[in-house]
């Protein structure tokens, strides 16, 4: 029987965060892989929920030839992608969980698709300076974790001198709307200035997980702390056609108001 939870809005620190996250994907590895496996495909690479697919958008570049980490990979679609075109990935996750899933997925893909995964935190990368050609992460580690400043600062430390950043989360207006994929989802709720993370916690009041919520401006200033530039910002619309919705993103709120934003980032030179 699973634990009763509760829903609310208070602060949750680092630690707190990062242990009920870490506990929730352990758990949840599985059958989030079950249920959206299809829609992620075992080596391709969506940006998002609207199915933003990199092959179109071509954000990190020509993949062939660069040194690539993927944090927060979960199962590894997006890097397996990558390795398929010609670059040398390591897919990293904080869950012990997702990382497995990513391993039993490797062995069910042809040798050329197969990435090598590190269990690691995205804020405390066991890398040296300077290591790969461009980071990135697909709704990955940015949402899930206290201090989101310092995976900026993280990404910049091991990202060679004009390599890229890119970053896919929850657009911050979503943040004001209810988690509804109906017309409840399309009245604000919230104020769009209210920093209290989302938490989900149990009878005694332990955190079980937790999402953090951060407007544009604060994005765009801990990118910057980090040392890195901001060469785009894309709000990928819904596409005709795409009628599978996912949790709170659907085709009716998804050609209202954003869903994602994806955050293109450089290494100066």
């Amino acid at each position: 029987m699973s634990t009763p939870t509760e829903a609310t809005r208070r602060p949750a620190a680092p630690a707190e965060t990062a242990t009920a996250n870490r506990t929730w994907w352990d758990g949840e590895a599985t059958s989030y892989y079950v249920e959206h496996g299809a829609f992620l495909g075992d080596t391709d690479f969506v940006w998002g929920p609207e199915r933003l697919r990199e092959e179109d958008a071509g954000l990190l570049g020509d993949p062939a030839g660069q040194v690539v980490l993927e944090i927060g990979a979960g199962s590894g679609q997006c890097s397996r992608w990558l390795a398929t075109r010609g670059a040398t990935v390591v897919a990293t996750d904080l869950s012990a969980g997702m990382v497995a899933t990513g391993v039993a997925v490797n062995e069910a893909v042809g040798e050329t698709a197969r990435v090598p995964f590190a269990q690691c935190d995205g804020r405390s990368l066991p890398f040296a300076d300077a290591s790969f050609d461009a980071v990135f992460t697909a709704y990955g580690v940015v949402p899930f974790v206290a201090d989101s400043d310092t995976v900026m600062a993280e990404a910049a430390r091991v990202l060679r001198p004009g390599g890229r950043f890119v970053f896919s989360t929850t657009h911050p207006v979503r943040w004001a709307f209810p988690d509804d994929p109906g017309q409840g989802g399309l009245t604000a709720r919230h104020s769009y200035f209210d920093r209290q993370p989302y938490v989900e916690q149990d009878a005694q009041g332990r955190a079980t997980y937790v999402e953090h919520h951060r407007t544009l401006g604060d994005r765009v200033r801990e990118i910057t702390a980090a040392g890195l530039v901001l060469v785009d910002l894309l709000e990928p619309e819904w596409p005709e056609g795409h009628d599978e919705p996912w949790g709170g993103w659907s085709p009716l709120r998804g050609r209202i108001i954003p869903g994602t934003a994806v955050f293109v980032c450089r290494k100066p030179a």
